[in-house]
């Protein structure tokens, strides 16, 4: 439980503390349902449309736990990639400016990418943050890692924080799609996610989960950059 007091002034993002010592002086208790067995059984799977690397599509058959039988059920195999949430040393966000053929629109994000054949996500993450914004870092932590559809699969997300990242050669421009490296704060890319500059659901979890990280006081030098 967080237990400090909230900031009234001096940081960028005091009303996330605030929000965050509301939250805590406000408990709330639930009832919590017993634990099941909720475990769906493939009984088969078929292969309905394969392109690698790209996707796979599944019918599968499955067996529920009160044991009805869904004859065609499907998923979706899709890489898995990671996303980065890269922190400057003076509070900045490393974010792109680049078109998204998905939204149809030139987007703003914070840096994405596959990962490759015998990659960790770590590693991929160090790679794509380099590649393609010419930064780097030494201080890494997992944010966590997300399906990113809760039935049809779709991939799995690994969410990196990167912090005091630097430039330090320029971007490999190896994309479809030109991409402009710049720096934002953070109040910025929030509000880039309610007027839809920033439209990708994999950077929305990533700066929701910055987000979490600075309810718990985790990165220094967001909650004290000033604009």
């Amino acid at each position: 439980m967080w237990t400090g007091r909230p900031r009234v002034a001096g940081g960028i993002l005091d009303k996330y503390h605030l929000l965050a010592y509301a939250i805590a002086s406000s408990p709330v208790s639930a009832p919590v349902a017993p634990v099941t067995s909720r475990t769906w059984t493939v009984e088969s799977s078929r292969s309905l449309l394969r392109k690698e690397p790209w996707l796979e599509v599944f019918e599968e058959r499955l067996r529920l736990p009160d044991n009805r039988s869904v004859p065609d059920f499907y998923t979706i195999k899709l890489r898995d990639y990671v996303v980065i949430a890269a922190v400057t040393p003076g509070g900045k966000m490393v974010a792109q400016t680049h078109y998204r053929h998905g939204a149809g629109a030139v987007a703003k994000s914070i840096p994405c990418g596959y990962i490759e054949d015998g990659e960790t996500p770590l590693e991929a993450a160090r790679r794509e943050l380099r590649e393609e914004t010419g930064y780097a870092s030494g201080s890494w932590r997992p944010l966590g890692r997300f399906v990113v559809d809760g039935n049809r699969g779709c991939g799995w997300a690994h969410v990196f924080l990167a912090e005091e990242a630097e430039r330090v050669a320029e971007p490999v421009q190896a994309d479809l799609a030109e991409i402009e490296v710049e720096l934002s704060t953070f109040p910025e890319l929030l509000n880039g996610l309610s007027s839809g500059e920033v439209p990708e659901l994999a950077c929305a979890a990533g700066l929701g989960l910055v987000a979490a990280e600075v309810l718990r006081s985790a990165i220094p030098s967001l909650t004290t950059h000033k604009n």
